[in-house]
């Protein structure tokens, strides 16, 4: 009686694992090294933006006659708010992108 094996459970032994990421191909790569340049790309043009603006502001601030920079102040504003969601499109999976490669270079996985 000492040599009987304990109770199986039903199915394969494999069911059970974790599933297994697929290794990242070069486009994958080179799309999320695109998204992020393009992320940086358009911060940059934000923040320029938003320097400008303020120069705007400052010169019709200073002169009656330049007016109109402040509205152009007012337009770059406007720019910048419409740009954000678009950052934001472009940098959330652009970051989650470069984080699996990235994971997946540590783990030692090859690519295609």
């Amino acid at each position: 009686m000492s040599d009987q094996q304990p109770p199986q459970m039903p199915g394969a032994p494999w069911a059970y694992a974790p599933p297994q990421a697929w290794p990242v191909s070069a486009m994958y790569r080179r799309r999320a090294r695109i998204l992020t340049w393009l992320t940086v790309i358009i911060a940059v043009f934000m923040v320029v933006a938003l320097v400008v603006s303020i120069v705007f502001l400052v010169l019709a601030d200073a002169d009656t006659r330049n007016a109109a920079l402040g509205y152009l102040a007012l337009v770059l504003w406007v720019g910048i708010a419409a740009a954000i969601p678009v950052l934001l499109a472009v940098a959330i999976p652009g970051a989650a992108m470069r984080r699996r490669v990235r994971q997946q270079q540590q783990a030692g996985i090859p690519f295609w």
